[in-house]
């Protein structure tokens, strides 16, 4: 008589649970048509959705004692940034945060008494060329307060093939797609996840497996691995899909990809953590929602999905950092577009992990078989 298996066992599951995902019109909505539907959106849109705030940081030498200065730091139309270091000024400058660097010189001559640069990268062509005019316009008004001659009160000094780094251009859909595929692994982890488990319990499915010689571990990895499969499906065709239709940065192209399904991975086992805290939890199909939105909804919200987290204030910052989602995103976009490898994210994918063990911990108190 042949040895039971419990590898060919769970590999039925597995498939049996496959099939499941694909029949339900719920799954492939979350999994595939509304991450995606986001990312079209998104994606031809563009970089046409310019803010008419321009951000500027301020060179080190700039003088701030003088009119024009004033004038710019009450505009409304202009904010000045301030960094903590020259790391992340640059991070701002290459991925098209800011407009630019702004500068401003006194002349020896009294007429023009000032002239005033910018220094900034191709990433932001949306910004500097709507910027310049404010500032010329800002440069008017003094004129015609301070001389009666109207004499100019300050001069641009700048040149676009000299002051105008050539990088890669930062796109809406660099930023877009990896949070709308960490959205997309969080909903499936945690609402598929809940459903899936309690359906089994509440349909007896699991009382008829306990008739079976598989092990419950083999069930958990059976139904699991088909999760896996399927969002690690949906996470290729999303990535590939924004790559070829809208041009996502993979900087090292199919090396990039993998990296970024080994993120999606170690997120989605995380995040379906989460959904076996929901199974166990829930009495019964109409209390899965809340706990489940209790879960995401602020992660959708605070994880850095459509905003950088920076936007928030000061005092929500603290809040968005600890959250899963988001240093899954943060993992994603600076794999994607900066090149950086999994060791340089290792500080993100490390706190993930604590998130998994942290989870998986309540997840077997809580978890109920029957």
């Amino acid at each position: 008589m042949r040895k039971y298996s419990q590898l060919t066992a769970m590999l039925a599951i597995t498939r049996a649970g496959l099939k499941s995902i694909f029949r339900s019109p719920s799954s492939v909505i979350f999994g595939f048509a509304f991450p995606f539907v986001f990312i079209l959106v998104f994606g031809f849109i563009g970089n046409n959705a310019g803010a008419p705030v321009y951000k500027i940081a301020l060179d080190k030498s700039c003088d701030t004692t003088n009119a024009l200065f004033d004038s710019i730091k009450a505009s409304n139309r202009i904010r000045v940034v301030r960094f903590d270091n020259d790391k992340d000024l640059r991070e701002s400058l290459v991925k098209g945060k800011i407009t630019g660097i702004f500068n401003i010189r006194k002349n020896e001559t009294p007429i023009p008494a000032y002239t005033y640069t910018i220094s900034t990268t191709s990433a932001s062509n949306d910004k500097w060329p709507q910027f310049m005019p404010v500032v010329n316009n800002i440069v008017n008004t003094i004129s015609n307060q301070k001389y009666v001659n109207r004499p100019t009160f300050a001069v641009p000094d700048f040149d676009y093939k000299r002051d105008v780094e050539e990088i890669r251009e930062y796109k809406t859909i660099d930023f877009i797609l990896p949070g709308q595929l960490g959205f997309s692994l969080l909903s499936s982890g945690v609402f598929g996840v809940a459903f899936m488990f309690f359906n089994l319990r509440n349909t007896l499915v699991l009382k008829r497996f306990f008739a079976t010689p598989i092990s419950r571990t083999y069930i958990i990895l059976g139904e699991g691995l088909a999760r896996i499969i399927f969002q690690m499906l949906t996470a290729i065709v999303i990535i590939v899909a924004g790559h070829f239709i809208f041009g996502f940065t993979l900087i090292h192209g199919l090396f990039t990809l993998l990296e970024m399904l080994v993120l999606s991975f170690i997120g989605l086992v995380v995040f379906m953590g989460l959904g076996f805290i929901v199974s166990g939890l829930a009495t019964s199909d109409s209390t899965i929602p809340p706990f489940a939105n209790l879960l995401t909804l602020p992660q959708f919200l605070l994880g850095g999905t459509f905003f950088s987290v920076e936007v928030f204030p000061k005092w929500l910052q603290p809040i968005s950092n600890a959250l899963p989602l988001t240093h899954l995103n943060t993992a994603m976009r600076a794999v994607a577009f900066e090149g950086q490898n999994l060791w340089d994210v290792k500080n993100e994918i490390g706190i993930l992990l604590l998130w998994g063990v942290i989870v998986y911990a309540v997840a077997v108190k809580v978890f109920k078989w029957e």
